[in-house]
């Protein structure tokens, strides 16, 4: 006899928290409410996660070894030079990649459950099951039947608006919105996006964030991001990304639109009795470059691990405490990332004149290679002091040739 895990949302955090867990032996249900969900997301997944999660080679649409960072007054700069030969950003369809790791948890053993969780019921001791209230769709019906499921541990997985942060009182977060078109292109527009993705940086494609046209199986993503403050601009900043990349979109055709919210931070508090918030439920989104599928994978594996770990492979109930070693764990790790990240979107994202040093320190070998290095291993790249002190020096010299300095 073993616990019983419940695990809310069936996205990068949540399947990857199941996959641990069926492993593991523990009984796992796994609810997803879109077994077809298609998030907008700029699907972009670092080097390391393709090995680490054994991604198949045919869940990446594109191996991007070249980008284009591009300033608010246009001026480009190619980034690429320095990776191997073996190294590349992964794209993928959202929907295909969460689909490929829910079912790989559910062959592993999770009870995979195409159903929406409307509440959870929180017990009154620490001996008693969480009772989870949701509407089954396996027969079909939109509404579904109404259902309840008993577990000792509750994972929440389940994005931004997680029902299963409000039932324990997680606390809220700002969030900025993301929006994107998917746009298939004629077949020589295509080709111009067979390896390459660009960023773009202006007040008039997001005056907090970036924009992108990031390619794809056969189409490209072309959206932006910015923070919940200026939700109500976001079309007009979509139009702003539309107009600076129109050379390079002509003849193409809208084939979706999407739109999501995407945490700022995270939420005050990720574990509360027996129940652990992970990924954008908990808020493992990174600032400045806004990346979430890694970090959310990670987040849940990680809490999944806690689990197994402090239940004796599922023959005891872990405790608050238990649960709170996976949070510790988290922020030891990753922490100073998100706080490097935190300064950097300070810095550069504030004016169209720290965008533009942003750009022209981009094109810089050295701190090329430091970014591209933690981006693709997610490791903090020890370098030669001197070389530290000459990218000191460049970006305060870029800061000050763009004026970017004064107050």
């Amino acid at each position: 006899m073993t616990i019983r895990v419940a695990v809310v949302g069936g996205g990068p955090a949540g399947a990857s928290a199941a996959e641990v867990l069926a492993k593991a032996g523990i009984e796992t249900y796994l609810f997803e409410r879109k077994l077809d969900n298609v998030k907008p997301c700029g699907g972009a997944i670092p080097l390391c996660m393709i090995s680490e999660f054994d991604i198949p080679p045919e869940i990446i649409d594109r191996r991007v070894r070249r980008m284009k960072m591009i300033s608010p007054s246009n001026i480009e700069v190619n980034i690429g030079d320095t990776l191997k030969e073996h190294e590349y950003i992964g794209m993928c369809r959202r929907e295909v990649l969460d689909s490929f790791l829910r079912n790989r948890a559910a062959q592993l053993g999770a009870n995979l459950i195409n159903g929406t969780v409307y509440q959870l019921d929180i017990p009154t001791s620490d001996h008693e099951p969480y009772t989870i209230h949701y509407a089954d769709h396996s027969n079909g019906q939109p509404q579904g039947e109404i259902k309840t499921l008993q577990a000792d541990v509750v994972i929440g997985a389940d994005g931004a608006n997680s029902r299963i942060a409000k039932a324990i009182d997680a606390g809220d977060y700002n969030y900025a919105i993301a929006y994107q078109e998917r746009i298939r292109l004629p077949e020589d527009k295509m080709a111009y996006y067979e390896d390459l993705a660009e960023m773009y940086v202006g007040s008039d494609v997001s005056p907090d964030f970036y924009a992108w046209v990031f390619p794809k199986y056969d189409h490209v993503a072309v959206g932006t991001g910015t923070m919940q403050a200026n939700k109500s601009r976001i079309k007009e900043l979509q139009a702003g990304i539309r107009k600076r990349a129109a050379k390079r979109l002509e003849g193409g055709e809208i084939i979706r639109v999407e739109a999501h919210p995407i945490p700022e931070h995270p939420r005050p508090r990720r574990v509360v009795g027996r129940v652990a918030l992970v990924g954008d439920a908990a808020g493992t989104v990174t600032k400045s470059s806004g990346e979430g599928i890694y970090f959310a994978a990670k987040s849940g594996r990680m809490c999944a691990q806690t689990i197994v770990e402090t239940s004796n492979n599922g023959r005891k109930v872990p405790t608050e405490e238990d649960l709170k070693q996976y949070i510790r764990l988290w922020d030891k790790t990753y922490g100073p990332t998100y706080l490097v990240l935190d300064i950097l979107q300070r810095i550069f994202y504030r004016s169209d004149a720290t965008r533009e040093a942003f750009v022209e320190m981009c094109a810089d070998l050295d701190v090329q290679r430091i970014t591209f290095d933690s981006y693709l291993y997610k490791t903090v790249v020890p370098t030669n002091p001197l070389v530290q002190l000459k990218i000191t020096a460049k970006t305060i010299g870029s800061l000050l040739r763009g004026h970017a300095l004064a107050p």
